[in-house]
Formats: C-alpha cells, structure tokens, sequence
C-alpha cells in the first residue's frame, strides 16, 4: 500500500525541475525518437501534461532561479540531479557546461564541481569521440573524486522526481553493442559502465530512489527492477 508522503516540493517547482533536466538532455542536440517517447511518457506520468517535444520550450536560468532558487539545498541538489543527466551517456560537452554553469549563477551556486568537469569536455560534433575520448580515458581519476563527493551527497525527497529518476536512470549497465546500417557495422558503443567513471554515482542516485519510494512512501519498486 502506498503511504502518503509530504513532498519537500511543489508542484511548479516539479515541473520546472523535470523542464530543466530535459532541457539539459537536448543540450548537445543529440535526442533520438527513441528518447522523445520516453521523455513523453515519463512527462505525462510525473506531471499528468503531455509535453510536445516538437515544440518544447527550454527552461530558462531565470524559471530555475525563481522555483528552486530560495533554498540552497534545493538548488545544489537541482544541479546535481542536472549534472547527473549531462554525464549520462560519459561524455561532457560544451553546450552542456554553458547552459550548467547559467543555472548554477542564476541560483547563486559556486561553480567549483563545473570547474572540475570542464576539464573532460567533449565535443560531441567530432566524429572521433569513442571510448578513447571518454571521461574515463580523458582525465585521471582522481580528478574527479570532489565530483563523485557531491554528487553523492543528493537527497531524494519527492515521489514523482524519484519515479523520473528510477525510470531515466537503466536498471543495469547497457550492454556494449554495434549498430548496423544495410548490413554494415557504422558504430560500436562500449557498455556505459566502462566509458563513465561516474557510472557509480549514477547507480547510487537509482538506488536512493528506489529506497525512498519503498521505505518511505510505500510504493512497489519492481516494475523499476
């Protein structure tokens, strides 16, 4: 049975978390069909609107800064859940670290952990980016050690943004593969475990996701699982 739960948010302030989060996905441009549907899906199950991606209006630094802005906490851990959505896929790229770093000044955040991944930046138009440019293989790392530190220092405390997490963030690693074009091999992806140092912090977000949805709200997790 499922509890009911204070969410530490409101509803607008929700929505223009989730808005930015998807903002942040489109920001290298790179959003297959695919992707759209589920973003459509978890939209409409997380926020009962249906978003049309064809027209889907970016949230600005000024929407973030005035719905989540007033408390820290909640801002630091706006952008958190926001770098989490940008390293995803292991790369970090230059759109994505300008439109991080306008939400981390609009809500008055030091930018110190940006500062610390603008050092594996990729760029995603460059035809040569695989496993060999990947954060793993582009930085030590032990340079990100503060990013890995903060990143696990989120704290998940609304049902519907835990639902969108559990739902974006796969349940287990995606297997390495080759995609095939007319019967040809045009790319090979690595398993995203061994392209993403921060894979682990990916993991540990699901994980407290999936905990506070059965501990404290009650919810059955296993159609995360």
């Amino acid at each position: 049975m499922t509890s009911v739960v204070q969410s530490s948010y409101t509803s607008e302030q929700i929505a223009v978390w989730l808005r930015g989060l998807l903002t942040i996905a489109w920001a290298d441009g790179h959003f297959d069909e695919r992707e759209k549907n589920l973003i459509a899906e978890l939209t409409e199950s997380e926020l009962a609107i249906q978003i049309d991606l064809n027209e889907f209006q970016p949230v600005t630094p000024s929407e973030v800064a005035s719905h989540l802005g007033q408390d820290p906490k909640t801002a630091e851990n706006f952008l958190r859940t926001a770098v989490m959505v940008a390293i995803a896929d292991g790369l970090y790229s230059p759109p994505e670290d300008e439109l991080l770093q306008q939400f981390c000044t609009a809500l008055g955040q030091r930018s110190l952990i940006l500062d610390s991944l603008r050092q594996v930046i990729c760029d995603p138009e460059d035809h040569a980016v695989d496993a060999a440019t990947s954060l793993s293989n582009r930085v030590a790392l032990d340079a990100l050690h503060p990013v890995k530190e903060w990143l696990d220092g989120l704290e998940v405390s609304d049902p519907r943004l835990a639902r969108f997490l559990c739902k974006m963030i796969p349940a287990q690693c995606p297997f390495e593969r080759d995609v095939n074009l007319f019967g040809r091999t045009i790319a090979h992806i690595p398993a995203l475990c061994k392209l993403n140092p921060l894979y682990d912090q990916l993991v540990g977000l699901r994980f407290k996701a999936l905990s506070y949805l059965a501990d404290d709200c009650g919810e059955d997790v296993t159609p995360y699982c």
